[in-house]
């Protein structure tokens, strides 16, 4: 179930610095404030829109953890993305005013709803806005061009550790620690997006706790060595975002 909250204010965010521009005065910072209506709880589980929603707005992921995932021609859902706090989640909808693929709660999480129109209106009269807005979608095209590169042409080693690197370097940007972190998704989930099989994934972690490169408990990664897993991939010139 999906419920709304109180609305909240954006020049006060901890995480304002990661989804929203930097360098804003205060009576750009009130103008942002009006740009967030609502907040939205969303269970884990739980859809934040599904595929063929009619899109309006874009969500900044407050609080929790999310999966995106398109419906295969075999009935699978294939996991395209994970996004965690301070990031923004939406932009699929944008080209078609429908979104085209699930977001999925996978933990109980809170978002900022933000009107896609208001942020257009308010794009127009601030710069800094607007440039952040082509930064993200931006991003958003790197990271599936790195998503490609990674499926077609890495072995299932490269693949877990630029995953583990990316991951654990996206967690730190928010405070957290560079060398441990706790998978908010399956191994199955894993998988689906790195394009393996799920004995693939396992038998991959097994061989990196053997060489002694990352601890693993349940699902508590504790990185060991990481210029080993750099080393891995370091036959590749991209990392997906």
């Amino acid at each position: 179930m999906i419920s709304q909250s109180i609305k909240v204010a954006c020049s006060n965010c901890n995480l304002r610095e990661l989804c929203m521009p930097l360098g804003l005065n205060e009576d750009e910072l009130k103008r942002l404030d009006d740009l967030v209506a609502t907040r939205r709880k969303v269970e884990r589980g739980n859809s934040l829109y599904r595929n063929g929603d009619k899109f309006s707005a874009l969500y900044a992921i407050r609080t929790g953890f999310f999966k995106t995932t398109v419906a295969v021609e075999d009935g699978r859902d294939q996991v395209t993305g994970f996004q965690m706090a301070g990031e923004v989640i939406g932009l699929d909808g944008i080209v078609s005013e429908h979104h085209t693929c699930d977001a999925v709660a996978l933990e109980d999480a809170e978002v900022c709803v933000m009107n896609f129109d208001r942020i257009e209106d308010l794009s127009r009269e601030i710069n800094a806005l607007q440039r952040h807005v082509h930064k993200i979608m931006s991003r958003e095209i790197v990271r599936e061009h790195g998503v490609m590169l990674l499926l077609g042409s890495m072995r299932a080693e490269e693949r877990l550790a630029a995953f583990l690197l990316n991951l654990v370097q996206r967690l730190h940007a928010r405070g957290f620690s560079q060398s441990e972190l706790v998978l908010r998704m399956t191994r199955e989930e894993i998988g689906s997006y790195l394009g393996l099989k799920l004995e693939t994934v396992s038998r991959t972690f097994s061989k990196f706790v053997e060489d002694g490169i990352v601890e693993v408990k349940q699902r508590h990664v504790r990185i060991l060595n990481s210029d080993a897993l750099q080393l891995i991939v370091n036959t590749q010139n991209c990392q997906p975002s």
